[in-house]
């Protein structure tokens, strides 16, 4: 399982909070056994859908010690190690590496956005402090990198071994990457929640890397692809999209919501979210969402 190339659902593990803002790691222990027993194909925090930029330093590493802990090894697992310049990157990458990393996941510096020679000097330094395969982020937080840069990162930079690509429009990206980068990267994942799965695998694309809240739903879809091909899985995407389309509305607010409803974590915090709180409407609406999709829906409380 945890051998490479890396494919299937890479998902995210949210960082749930109390209702005082503080974290809990009862939680999120919750939701990395739900992962799990969802049938991912591998853990990636603290990232965006873990609300990494909302995180004290000592939050992010106490959120991977934690994950690393409940995982154990079961799964890869790809730890978050970007930061707003190459040395905070490099603290959090090796960090990540002393506690249970398979691989590094790192968006270039994302408050003041650096040129492209910076941002090439921070994907070295990471690489060569840490000895683990190393995902680049392309994500508009960031500063969005062409095709044509990325593969230049990927020749000539060790340990680069694959892109998450989510500047729009995220599959004619997703071939340009392919196209440009040809053996020098082992894959190419999807991001944006899955949205556009179903054409990302038809470019080649390796996996997607979701927000963890459907997992179970996510698997099925990659499994019956894998199985069925396109048929049976756009039958399951086509249920999916629903959710999919009001969380691109909630963004966090809906993952944590759909999580603590499952009962897997106790209450839906949200730090940094960049959408207003679920109204009244909303719940409603969510209501309906969740009912339609019951029956793709695991029953985690029974398997606890």
């Amino acid at each position: 399982m945890l051998s490479r190339p890396y494919r299937g659902v890479f998902t995210i593990p949210v960082t749930p909070f109390q209702e005082d803002g503080l974290l809990d790691l009862d939680s999120l222990k919750r939701v990395v056994e739900f992962c799990i027993a969802c049938g991912a194909h591998g853990l990636v925090a603290p990232v965006n859908a873990s609300e990494f930029s909302a995180l004290s330093d000592s939050e992010r590493t106490q959120v991977v010690e934690c994950i690393a802990e409940v995982n154990a090894g079961r799964l890869p697992f790809v730890v978050g190690s970007s930061g707003v310049s190459k040395e905070v990157a490099v603290h959090f990458a090796r960090h990540g590496a002393d506690h249970g990393a398979h691989a590094l996941i790192a968006i270039p510096p994302y408050v003041r956005k650096p040129h492209l020679d910076e941002i090439r000097r921070y994907y070295e330094a990471i690489a060569s402090a840490v000895d683990l395969p190393l995902f680049i982020q392309n994500h508009p937080i960031g500063v969005p990198m062409s095709s044509t840069f990325l593969a230049q990162l990927c020749r000539e930079v060790p340990n680069i071994l694959y892109i998450k690509e989510e500047i729009a429009p995220v599959t004619h990206s997703l071939t340009a990457d392919l196209e440009a980068c040809g053996d020098h990267v082992e894959g190419v994942f999807g991001g944006q929640a899955g949205k556009f799965i179903l054409e990302e695998l038809r470019r080649g694309g390796a996996g997607t890397m979701p927000a963890c809240e459907v997992t179970d739903i996510h698997v099925q879809l990659w499994d019956a692809y894998q199985q069925d091909g396109d048929s049976k899985a756009r039958e399951i995407f086509n249920r999916l999209v629903p959710l999919l389309n009001f969380e691109s509305l909630h963004s966090v607010n809906a993952y944590k919501e759909v999580l603590k409803r499952r009962g897997i974590i106790k209450s839906a915090f949200v730090r940094s979210s960049d959408t207003c709180p679920l109204d009244r409407y909303d719940h409603d609406e969510l209501d309906i969402l969740l009912t339609d999709l019951n029956d793709l829906l695991m029953d985690f409380a029974t398997l606890n």
